[in-house]
């Protein structure tokens, strides 16, 4: 099984077509700069103020030292002799680092499954992270995290992270990682950047819980800050999408946010526009029979793709939602069976 759509399908739907050698290179906009030894290269250049509301220095280690920056480089590329994606390049800074590719799917050998994990348990004051993930021509991938993604309580300043996303022509990618869980006083900001060929396909998603609920924290952290911005090839802008969560400052559980429910989450897919109509009707058709999420599928402008919506009571339903989302996907760009993601 090919990951790549066919040229034939490309020119139907109006898209480009990308130059058989090209090379994608991880994207360093967000601060100009590609020196991993600065500490502004983990800074995010567009941290709102709602968030630098919160900045203030630390006494033991400060913003940018050694300890409190995390780097992950990951570039992807269609290897045709051994008829499967590979990982040609890969750059940790610790906390960040990666599992080597693996390739789980019967019905779609040339994909490559990536975990990210974190060898510090989760996201401390002070921290910034930063990922740059880059697909060439006709890679296909799966990457997710070996787990939740906690936001430990903090007394002073915040924690942000950058996710940088590239993909070239025809490639495939679904990056769906595991639920936010942001504790008492936690604040958080993330800028995910995602530059998408016109012919290429990704899906992205992210659920934030209400806190550690079990332990009897729930909405009691300061601020989460989730902002999104698509792309196509020649930086054109396909969407950009931003989630303010602050219970201290509002009621979430008011009609129009959250209402009852408790666990919210996005999915941004990006697609051959030719794709759109059905995979957004079948996504639609699909999630209105499940009673566990109150949910929805709206196309971006241009046609480009769609924003899906998840409101539930629990990371387990939202999960199970978001998991028909890639299914359908899978199955309408790919011709593919998605069997689940593998945790164990």
């Amino acid at each position: 099984m090919n990951c790549s759509v066919t040229s034939n399908d490309i020119n139907d739907s109006g898209g480009s077509i990308g130059n058989s050698k090209e090379k994608i290179e991880p994207d360093f906009s967000d601060t100009g700069s590609g020196d991993t030894s600065s500490p502004d290269f983990y800074i995010p250049s567009d941290t709102p103020p709602e968030v630098l509301a919160y900045g203030s220095d630390l006494p033991q280690l400060e913003v940018g030292r050694s300890g409190k920056i995390g780097a992950l480089t990951i570039e992807l590329e269609d290897d045709n002799d051994r008829r499967k994606t590979i990982v040609r390049d890969l750059f940790t800074k610790g906390p960040l680092h990666a599992q080597r590719a693996l390739y789980l799917e019967e019905s779609l050998p040339s994909m490559a499954y990536l975990y990210i994990m974190s060898t510090s348990g989760g996201i401390l004051q002070g921290d910034r992270y930063r990922m740059d993930i880059a697909l060439s021509k006709g890679a296909c991938a799966h990457i997710t995290t070996q787990g939740a993604t906690r936001i430990y309580r903090m007394e002073r300043n915040y924690a942000t992270q950058i996710i940088n996303v590239n993909l070239g022509a025809n490639s495939y990618f679904e990056f769906i990682p595991d639920q936010i869980i942001p504790y008492r006083n936690s604040r958080f900001y993330q800028t995910l950047k995602m530059r998408v060929h016109d012919t290429a396909t990704m899906i992205y998603s992210e659920m934030v819980v209400p806190g550690r609920v079990a332990s009897g924290e729930s909405f009691e952290y300061d601020i989460c800050y989730m902002k999104a911005v698509g792309l196509n090839q020649v930086d054109q802008l396909r969407f950009t999408d931003i989630a303010i969560l602050e219970p201290r400052e509002r009621n979430l559980s008011q009609l129009g946010i959250l209402s009852d429910r408790t666990v919210v989450g996005s999915v941004y897919l990006l697609c051959p526009t030719s794709a759109v109509k059905s995979i957004k009707e079948e996504i639609n058709s699909t999630l209105s029979l499940n009673n566990d999420v109150m949910a929805g599928a709206s196309i971006m402008p241009y046609n480009s793709g769609m924003i899906v919506r998840l409101l539930g009571d629990g990371a387990s339903a939202l999960r199970a939602a978001i998991s028909d989302v890639v299914r359908i996907t899978r199955k309408a760009i790919l011709n593919a069976e998605f069997t689940g993601i593998r945790k164990g």
